[in-house]
């Protein structure tokens, strides 16, 4: 079984971002918007080839960690099958804002993307391996009209037709950011030099019906599977089956059913969890796959969110995905609890990242030692309180 098989069949939401200010439209109605689109490149071969019905479910997992890659504090227009429409009205945002942008939604997909491949023993494991899944982007920038049609927010105008058309260009490959002259022409051309440095950014144009001829510069996204192999590794040059994982073991007094029991209790995390101070859940869907609930930890807030809950004879696996875990993007948490006699199990805790948020080694070398420490204390104080939890317990009933 693998953390996939059993994911929730909803779409998790994706949390609201603050709007932008207002901005007051011009006499023809027209506001000034950056658009911006990430599209999945190989979507529709992967659903078609890969065999699974959880295709599609992996799919919309992936379309939320675009949504919760957005550092541009951008708005969602629109969700057609395998990409986002993402709108900000009002100025543009610098050229190394963008391509930070389109840095942070390429590393947090393909880091995603190793991640299923290499924890998931199923299937839709082996058809991601077989299929390259990546991403393109478009940004532009002009005019829109927005209407608002029931709770739907509507952006119309000729420069939303061409965000849409952009996506079919003349561009080789499937893993690019391509920018419009209508974006460019609003930095400096020293600025665009700058923030491109580390690729080419090459020349190109389409002629589109009703719309003429639109000129564009793109630039492949590729390099940056140099910076992926960088941060995706917790150490230096390697990069194994455990490469980004830390794992803790304890064997406690209690029977493997009542670990789990403790162990899925939101409401006991303070309890264990070093630096949690409140959890907050709903309490009408507490023990369902899929519940999240929010933890306030130190001076933030992490989601956590229960994906799989697998038990057989030897064996409880307990996997939850985490959320807005600013060090750690899109990690897992996973819990295998073996039985070793009827009054005492065998704990894993292991913690399962794409990367480390830092471009600095010296800065994740430290992040990683804090985590380091902080999946010790957990289990410890883990391991502690299921013991008194249970002996209290036994007494009451004897009593």
């Amino acid at each position: 079984m693998g953390v996939l098989d059993d994911i929730r069949t909803a779409r998790r939401a994706a949390g609201k971002r603050p709007a932008a200010g207002p901005v007051a439209p011009a006499d023809d109605g027209m506001v000034p918007a950056l658009l911006f689109i990430p599209d999945i490149s190989g979507f529709t071969r992967f659903i078609q080839e890969s065999g699974s019905v959880l295709a599609p479910q992996l799919i919309a997992d992936l379309l939320e960690i675009l949504v919760e890659a957005n550092t541009l504090n951008m708005e969602v227009s629109e969700i057609q099958g395998d990409a986002i429409l993402f709108y900000r009205l009002g100025p543009p945002p610098t050229v190394q804002e963008v391509v930070t942008q389109c840095r942070r939604i390429f590393l947090d997909f393909q880091n995603y993307v190793r991640l299923v491949e290499r924890d998931l023993d199923s299937e839709l494991s082996a058809a991601l391996r077989s299929h390259d899944l990546t991403i393109k982007i478009i940004v532009h920038f002009g005019q829109v009209s927005v209407a608002q049609i029931r709770q739907f927010t509507k952006l119309m105008g000729r420069d939303v037709i061409v965000v849409h058309r952009l996506l079919k260009n003349n561009v080789t490959g499937n893993e690019y950011v391509l920018l419009s002259d209508g974006y460019l022409q609003t930095q400096s051309a020293t600025d665009i030099a700058r923030s491109f440095s580390w690729t080419r950014l090459l020349r190109g144009t389409c002629l589109y019906d009703y719309l003429g001829e639109i000129c564009y510069r793109y630039a492949y996204l590729s390099p940056l599977r140099l910076l992926l192999n960088e941060e995706g590794s917790s150490h230096r040059g390697h990069r194994g089956a455990d490469g980004n994982a830390l794992k803790v073991m304890s064997t406690l007094h209690v029977p493997a059913a009542y670990a789990l029991r403790v162990l899925s209790n939101f409401r006991l995390r303070a309890h264990w969890m070093p630096g949690v101070s409140q959890v907050t859940y709903d309490l009408t869907k507490a023990g369902r796959l899929g519940t999240s609930y929010k933890v306030n930890l130190n001076r933030g807030q992490i989601d956590f969110q229960t994906v799989q809950r697998f038990e057989d004879a030897d064996r409880i696996e307990y996997v939850e995905k985490i959320s807005l875990f600013r060090l750690f993007p899109n990690s897992f948490l996973f819990c295998f609890i073996e039985a070793v006699d009827q009054r005492s199990c065998l704990v894993t805790l292991e913690f399962r990242y794409g990367y480390i948020a830092s471009p600095h080694a010296l800065i994740r070398f430290g992040q990683l030692q804090r985590m380091r420490r902080f999946m010790g204390q957990s289990m410890a104080q883990f391991a502690r309180l299921s013991e008194r939890m249970h002996q209290t317990r036994q007494v009451e009933k004897s009593g």
